[in-house]
């Protein structure tokens, strides 16, 4: 099973989690204190580099239609897409920018390119996903409601689809962060009434058209006699974008190591638990300065996690602290390269189409899924005066197992 008592899973005691808390909160304190013209510039250079890519890339396009001009227009365009998408969508919805007072890239001004409107977006993510971060049954991010992610999830025949799913959604990425608003897991559960579904998909698809329409009747009709070529580059730029952002999400969420937790561990969460979930909950992927910012700097899904409306260009000197506080409590920081925290992810929703009788480990100790449970036998203690936490409890165990 999931998570019950992440006290008793990360081996912490109550005033570890306490003092964790306040080591956290400082560094949120210092980042704060220190944002100024800095971050400001960062993120208005940002946006003239996307803008002037999608400028380029529509420019490329609409002039000629000779190959090397296609091509140079797809890359323009589905990487300015995906740079407004990560860098500058999501983040500015999230409010990391509101301190600057400027409406440009206020979180209540901002409305990306992307099919999903940013006003149910800061409902169903902002909101839902940050408070609830992998708390089964009540974050719908665990699977997206068409998924089976954890084992905490009774198997279903219907389940066996997975990897299709899975294909579908990273392929139709954008309608499908759009549509997972309408919280079809909720409506299939009877929590949420068709009337109320009704009225979201009336917003949304009003966004959707807009959406539609700009990629596929307007700029393909000002192209003139290129509206083919300009067709098939939008369709081609928005499938780029879609799956970058798609393994991006995965990697941050479903890699070994990104645990879950239940309904009970969250209803007397404390603010220290919080962090604990967060920091437990999320995984990095290795990345270099321009990934980090192709990613919305989302390859630090850790810290994203942590202090979500924080300005994302100061998350990598936010790590180096995390980093220390992880090895100060003992506890695991979950990173790895891109590819093997993707293998990992995909790896996790292949297998778990299938019974549980099927596969090797335990609900409470699997590679995809731990619970406290699996350390029953073991209490927080200090070895040669260092805290003995998380890390050690787990590379005890791999040790034992070898």
């Amino acid at each position: 099973m999931a998570i019950t008592d992440i006290k008793a899973y990360a081996h912490l005691t109550p005033q570890d989690v306490e003092d964790l808390a306040a080591e956290l909160d400082a560094i949120r304190t210092d980042i704060e204190e220190s944002r100024g013209e800095r971050d400001a510039r960062y993120i208005r250079r940002a946006i003239q580099l996307q803008r002037g890519l999608a400028a380029f890339g529509r420019l490329a396009l609409f002039a000629s239609s000779s190959r090397i001009a296609r091509m140079a227009g797809i890359t323009s365009l589905a990487s300015a897409k995906i740079i407004e998408n990560m860098e500058l969508g999501h983040n500015i919805i999230h409010g990391q920018w509101d301190w600057m007072n400027d409406p440009e890239v206020h979180s209540t001004e901002w409305e990306w390119d992307t099919a999903c409107p940013s006003s149910q977006w800061k409902h169903s993510h902002n909101f839902v996903h940050h408070k609830y971060t992998n708390v089964v049954g009540l974050d719908s991010d665990v699977g997206y409601g068409i998924m089976r992610v954890t084992r905490d999830e009774r198997w279903s025949p219907w389940m066996i689809g997975n990897p299709v799913y899975n294909l579908l959604l990273g392929t139709l990425f954008q309608w499908g962060v759009a549509l997972h608003h309408i919280e079809s897991a909720k409506i299939r559960k009877k929590e949420k009434t068709w009337a109320e579904a009704r009225k979201d998909l009336r917003i949304m698809g009003k966004k959707m058209g807009k959406q539609a329409g700009k990629d596929y009747i307007v700029y393909p009709a000002l192209a003139g006699s290129n509206w083919k070529h300009t067709l098939k580059a939008n369709a081609i730029a928005n499938l780029i974008r879609n799956y970058w952002a798609y393994m991006v999400i995965f990697c941050g969420h479903f890699p070994d190591g990104a645990e879950k937790f239940t309904r009970e561990s969250f209803e007397e969460e404390t603010r220290g638990e919080w962090y604990l979930r967060q920091m437990l909950g999320s995984a990095n992927f290795n990345a270099g300065p321009i990934m980090a910012f192709m990613s919305g700097n989302l390859c630090y899904q850790i810290e994203h996690h942590l202090f979500p409306d924080l300005p994302s260009n100061r998350y990598a000197e936010i790590s180096v602290r995390v980093r220390e506080v992880c090895e100060k409590y003992d506890l695991p920081y979950t990173t790895g390269p891109l590819l093997r925290q993707y293998w990992q992810s995909f790896w996790t929703i292949l297998k778990l189409a299938v019974p549980d009788s099927w596969l090797p480990g335990t609900p409470d100790d699997a590679p995809e899924t731990h619970s406290e449970k699996k350390f029953s036998d073991t209490e927080p203690h200090e070895i040669q005066g260092k805290r003995y936490g998380l890390r050690s409890a787990l590379r005890g165990r791999n040790t034992a197992a070898a």
